[in-house]
């Protein structure tokens, strides 16, 4: 339990930033849920336009230290390679 003033707040603020980033991180999933979605439906063109969006998702949230820069550059780069392989 937290004893100081100080720490009483910084657990208060803890749980407040816990819960915005389990829901960022829920919009990093449904973004690529969705470009994988269409990926499946074999529509090149629909597809780049989903992944300009999850793009956008991604960077933000390595930005903000939500994720590693390097997961998110995986994760757009395996995207982008099946995206790539659509005929």
């Amino acid at each position: 339990m937290a004893n100081s003033a100080q720490a009483r707040k910084r657990a208060r603020q803890s749980v407040k930033q816990r819960a915005h980033n389990a829901s960022q991180r829920t919009a990093f999933r449904s973004a690529v849920k969705k470009v994988l979605k269409v990926v499946e439906t074999g529509d090149k063109a629909a597809a780049q336009a989903v992944y300009q969006e999850a793009v956008k998702v991604i960077d933000r949230l390595a930005d903000k230290g939500v994720y590693h820069k390097n997961k998110a550059a995986r994760h757009k780069s395996r995207l982008s390679a099946k995206i790539k392989a659509l005929a």
